[in-house]
């Protein structure tokens, strides 16, 4: 009998739970340094010879989804013989004046469509025209097919490390294109993998019982009325509170992305006893208050985030998903930034505790019959009822990916900026993730366009909210493995304008509108990002 490739249980879901309104891809926005020599092809050409030469190196590129009758059960992956790469990969041109903030409202748009399920289930866009002659990439690809640890190791086949193409791996030989499997022989493997699923789960079920009990009891020894009232701790059995971005979403997106120097934050992060996880999360949840601050809109209570969990082990390259959920508080309600960073800590480390407990035992697959059927009806009701805005288990996700550290090409471009693109849902309407490449922490902020239009303006909280961690004291022995440090005014600053009545931000500030007007914004760099800018007077607003 033919050996089939069989979806887990979660590869399903982000199938079964995609709607017109919720697609269920991921992608990037990469910005690329001309190759230094053209093709007559141009870029286009180039890239497309490139990927040509490695489809046979990463499964993600030829298999496509062999549905099951009815849609009993998850359907299966085959391989697909013949990729068409007219297809796969696309020609954009921006119009003039070729700015920035086009750049990011393509992709947005892109992002919002569909993969056609019927090919694999990947995209690539190149986007010339922008106005500082750097080249653009938008690629896709279904979260059935990778996690964002699958796609970093996609990467590594993607990419080169220095201009010219690495040796690559011979492709075999071609065989004959394969028929569609016969249905008989589709149900015949779905009913064995589901028998094979289930025994593995019912044997999971003593260990998970056993490290349930202990994390129970483990609790209850450290529960008390000082811990519980704690800044920055909640009960999980409350909601996350309510705020623009958790509502039904819609068919539309915004994004924006800025880059941040990541070793910097890293010595912030250490100066301070917190992982560069809890930075990030510092730097959405100082961004997030800001934002909310200004338009009157901050809860009392706590954000909440769901932060993925990789359940991959280190030497894992599967093009599928190993990734679990868990809910950290982001200390919204505190208002200096530092006890900020200490609540968040302490969450992300009881956060630690439960998937070092829970994190081996957790399934990765079990049956899925009936489940195509049940949750595609589920993420129906939870739109179209009204639910995804009272059932707020989270108020947004982040995550952060590790990226590489040294310089990667593409069909001989330099790789200079890339910004993640997630997924948003019903409840749920920003995304943040991000990415870390060359001494850079990439964000790509990702929202339905009627919980957040304005996202452009968070992503400048977010260059803020670096700029409250630069500038506040660090300790003798890690200051001086940074840049200088702001004023002693400058530094205390932030923390009272997060404390202060919302006033409107005066932006852009008056340097910013007379570099505007002599050329596009450029992409946020490590030095632009690292550069101090001149404060003004809160309320001041630029002519």
């Amino acid at each position: 009998m033919t050996s089939f490739d069989h979806l887990s249980i979660v590869d399903g879901a982000f199938l079964h739970l995609e709607r017109a309104e919720m697609p269920m891809h991921v992608g990037s926005l990469a910005l690329y340094e001309p190759p230094e020599t053209a093709e007559p092809a141009g870029w286009l050409g180039s890239v497309r010879a490139h990927i040509a030469a490695r489809l046979h190196l990463a499964p993600v590129f030829t298999r496509k989804l062999a549905p099951l009758p009815l849609e009993i059960a998850n359907p299966l992956w085959i391989t697909e013989s013949d990729v068409d790469l007219k297809h796969h990969i696309r020609h954009h041109l921006l119009p003039a004046p070729g700015t920035i903030e086009q750049l990011e409202a393509l992709a947005a748009q892109l992002h919002a469509g569909l993969l056609d399920r019927s090919r694999p289930l990947w995209e690539f866009h190149v986007i010339e025209g922008l106005a500082d002659g750097r080249l653009g990439l938008y690629s896709k690809l279904h979260h059935a097919a990778v996690d964002g640890q699958a796609a970093v190791a996609l990467a590594g086949v993607v990419f080169d490390t220095t201009p010219d193409a690495r040796p690559l791996k011979p492709r075999r030989r071609q065989r004959r294109p394969a028929a569609q499997p016969a249905i008989g022989d589709l149900l015949t493997a779905t009913l064995s993998n589901q028998w094979l699923q289930l025994r593995r789960f019912a044997g999971l079920l003593p260990p998970l019982a056993s490290a349930a009990l202990a994390g129970v009891r483990a609790a209850a020894q450290v529960r008390s009325p000082q811990t519980e009232q704690s800044p920055g701790s909640s009960s999980r059995l409350k909601l996350a509170p309510q705020t623009p971005f958790n509502a039904p979403v819609g068919s539309q997106r915004v994004f924006a992305g800025v880059a941040l120097p990541l070793e910097q934050l890293k010595v912030v992060g250490r100066a301070h006893g917190a992982s560069i996880n809890d930075i990030v999360i510092w730097l959405c949840s100082t961004a997030l208050r800001e934002h909310l601050l200004e338009d009157g809109a901050l809860p009392e209570r706590s954000l909440v985030a769901g932060v993925p969990i990789s359940l991959r082990a280190a030497d894992d390259s599967r093009n599928n998903n190993q990734v679990s959920m868990t809910l950290v508080d982001l200390a919204s309600e505190l208002a200096d930034p530092w006890q900020r960073l200490a609540a968040i800590t302490g969450s992300t480390r009881r956060m630690k505790g439960e998937i070092g407990r829970f994190g081996k035992l957790l399934p990765q697959d079990f049956p899925s019959l009936g489940a195509p059927w049940l949750l595609g009806g589920l993420a129906a009701m939870f739109g179209r009822t009204g639910l995804a805005g009272k059932l707020r288990i989270a108020n947004l996700v982040i995550s952060n990916v590790p990226g590489p550290q040294q310089p990667m090409y593409l069909a001989g471009a330099k790789l200079s900026v890339m910004y993640p693109l997630s997924i948003v849902v019903h409840g749920i309407g920003l995304n943040i993730t991000v990415q870390s490449y060359l001494g850079q922490l990439c964000v790509g902020l990702l929202a339905c366009r009627r919980a957040l239009p304005d996202i452009r303006r968070l992503a400048e909280h977010f260059e803020h909210a670096f700029e409250v961690a630069a500038g506040l004291p660090l300790p003798p022995a890690a200051a001086t493995a940074t840049a200088p440090r702001k004023s002693s005014r400058e530094a205390a600053e932030p923390a009272d304008r997060s404390a202060a009545p919302a006033k409107p931000r005066a932006r852009p500030t008056p340097a910013k509108t007379a570099a505007s007007k002599k050329k596009p914004r450029a992409a946020p760099t490590k030095k632009a990002a690292a550069a101090k800018k001149p404060r003004r007077p809160r309320g001041e607003r630029s002519g």
